[in-house]
């Protein structure tokens, strides 16, 4: 029992300043936000004497959030020469150094009388998230045995989802949500960094890391002794020793090797729609038409955020759910009952919302799709798009297909958030066609060309994307023009 403690409490220690920061970081910001913009204003007409304009105002607030997914695609590009150098354990305690540089700038923004510093904070904050997003799936899945990698690996995604539902409830106006204590509600993200800089270092590296990328048989056997107590663990170091002689020789790649490289073809396509979607398909989107949506449905203002606090909860009970199921289900049902279950919903949104104001049951329907929608992302996209890229790249290849992970992740965190609310004032109610012809075109996808992973090694799968990459050329034919053709006779 004592090993599976031990493992457990890696995943805690590893999550708590990891993807929960993430999740934490991405709702603390909603509360304060006219407060900061008072700030704002306030501080400008101390040094011009000369208010600003609304607009100008806006334009600001909107560096400030944006300047958070920029943080995450910076963080997301150095997760991988991290990883590679110092370590999947170092990397995650050293990434704690961004959320402390944040927290002081932060906190001590109003004292200094700049929202500059607010900015930067933001930024720091993002590099954290993006750093930690790429890193911890990786660290966990490498660390876990192989019947667990998709549940342990999962449990990122449950940490994001607590990390939304305790910044929605720290941000209440009871809490840290009012108007004095703003700054102290942006730098209270210091907490989970602090209480990982105490914890992680007792537990081990990945095992997989100090054999294959350090070629240290000694620490690896210990760490894996540790992770696992007295079992026996000679068919796991085997299977690493043989992945260990798969690799010989080579370098860890970096992201332009990967597109080059014709054996990794359908890998590469693989995990670039599924991080794609998982920002396109518009879960977070959702969180920004829940107050109005709630609105509408008759709920008092003062009462609002606390409902939002229920779709926040939603998607950690689905994550957390995910994480039990995963393992037995499998990858491709959970990822493709998701977003098909997405595509139906969106539409029952968008009639709902067309209705809204001459049926007087409508905003109820819109409601419940509201908490539809983030149900089927959690039980599925949110989740296992994370443990993706671990399981279909080898060692060498796996943190540079977190790098383009990652960037794709804040790349199009980045082009939603800017373009959502155009997206709205265009389509009025028909907003969510974008978002709904993602979820077909995923589910297309997932459907026809994603083979599954559950209870595989790492060498299985890697055999079996091999096949796919080198099938008989009547089939490219088939799926690529000519250019690919070209590529695969090379």
């Amino acid at each position: 029992q004592l090993q599976s403690k031990i493992l457990i409490l890696t995943i805690c220690a590893a999550g708590i300043g990891g993807t929960f920061q993430y999740g934490y970081n991405i709702s603390i910001i909603n509360a304060p936000t006219s407060y900061i913009q008072t700030f704002m204003n306030e501080t400008w007409l101390e040094r011009t004497g000369v208010p600003l304009e609304s607009n100008v105002i806006l334009l600001l607030w909107s560096f400030t959030v944006s300047a958070y997914p920029l943080g995450g695609l910076t963080g997301a590009v150095v997760a991988g020469p991290m990883a590679v150098m110092l370590g999947r354990k170092m990397s995650l305690l050293l990434n704690n150094v961004f959320v402390i540089i944040a927290a002081v700038l932060s906190g001590f923004s109003r004292m200094a009388k700049s929202f500059e510093m607010i900015m930067l904070s933001r930024f720091f904050t993002g590099v954290n998230a993006g750093v930690s997003m790429n890193i911890q799936p990786m660290y966990l899945a490498e660390s876990a045995p192989k019947k667990l990698r998709g549940a342990v690996a999962l449990t990122s995604a449950s940490f994001t989802a607590l990390g939304l539902v305790l910044g929605q409830a720290v941000g209440l106006r009871e809490l840290l949500g009012g108007e004095e204590s703003w700054p102290f509600l942006l730098a209270s993200n210091v907490v989970p960094a602090l209480i990982q800089l105490t914890a992680l270092p007792w537990f081990p590296e990945s095992p997989r890391y100090l054999l294959i990328d350090r070629g240290d048989k000694e620490s690896c056997i210990s760490a894996l002794q540790k992770l696992r107590g007295n079992s026996d663990l000679s068919a796991e170091l085997e299977e690493m020793l043989a992945e260990q002689a798969a690799v010989k020789g080579q370098r860890a790649k970096n992201p332009w090797q990967l597109f080059q490289n014709p054996a990794l073809r359908w890998q590469l396509m693989s995990i670039v729609v599924l991080s794609s979607a998982m920002q396109l398909c518009g879960n977070d989107s959702m969180y920004f038409y829940a107050a109005y949506v709630f609105q509408e449905a008759g709920i008092p203002q003062d009462k609002i955020p606390y409902v939002v606090i229920g779709t926040g909860s939603c998607e950690l009970i689905t994550s957390v759910t995910c994480n039990m199921i995963i393992d037995y289900a499998g990858r491709r049902p959970l990822l493709l009952g998701g977003y098909i279950f997405m595509a139906g919903w969106a539409i029952v949104f968008m009639v709902a919302l067309s209705q809204q104001t001459q049926i007087s049951w409508m905003p109820y329907l819109s409601m419940a799709c509201i908490f539809a929608y983030i149900l089927s992302f959690g039980i599925g996209p949110a989740g296992v798009t994370g443990v993706l890229p671990t399981e279909v790249f080898d060692q060498m290849s796996r943190p540079a297909a977190y790098m383009i992970c990652g960037s794709l992740l804040w790349f199009n965190l980045f082009l939603v958030g800017t373009a959502f609310p155009f997206i709205v004032k265009s389509l009025a109610h028909f907003c969510y066609v974008p978002f709904l012809v993602v979820c077909i075109c995923t589910a297309l996808y997932v459907g026809f060309f994603l083979p599954e992973t559950k209870g595989k090694s790492f060498l299985e799968i890697s055999e079996e994307f091999k096949k796919r990459n080198f099938k008989a050329q009547t089939h490219v034919v088939f799926y690529k023009g000519p250019e690919e053709i070209k590529s695969t006779i090379l």
